[in-house]
């Protein structure tokens, strides 16, 4: 067992883009459509390249090159001066987009609150709800292994 005070929780701004790169863009588009009017400066127009995916046999084993993954990545600036990331699997230029522009408004003192309420907040309990339906299906097909004394002398 870990004691608590070694599990650190992830930082917030890590927090927030792993929420933001991971949900659906169906779901991220219906709830943060309103910020992308934001007025801002295109730093990198979003781009899609490959990142090669590594793994550990065992999680402890050599490392070794899994294979690639699409990834497209954007950011921007807004007038304010905040500068804002995004890394988004796949090809969606506009995910990648209006994710760096969230990433922007999150840092901000009069953004962070109405950002948080109508989108970090929607896509937190979407994405709760996905991870509760998945390990219920999991559930659903364990197999419980047992040993039975056969009587055999």
């Amino acid at each position: 067992m870990i004691p608590d005070q070694i599990i650190e929780q992830p930082a917030p701004r890590a927090a927030w883009m792993r929420l933001l790169s991971l949900s659906d863009w169906s779901d991220f588009n219906t709830c943060g459509s309103c910020f992308a009017a934001t007025p801002h400066e295109m730093l990198r127009s979003p781009e899609t390249g490959l990142v090669m995916l590594r793994g550990r046999m065992g999680s402890t084993g050599a490392a070794f090159n899994l294979g690639e993954a699409t990834v497209t990545r954007c950011a921007v600036r807004l007038k304010s001066g905040e500068e804002g990331h995004a890394y988004v699997m796949g090809r969606n230029a506009a995910h990648a987009h209006l994710a760096a522009i969230c990433d922007a408004l999150l840092q901000t003192a009069e953004g962070a609150p109405e950002v948080r309420g109508k989108v970090l907040a929607p896509l937190e309990v979407k994405l709760q709800a996905e991870r509760i339906l998945a390990s219920t299906k999991a559930a659903a097909t364990k197999v419980d292994f047992f040993t039975m004394v056969r009587g055999d002398d």
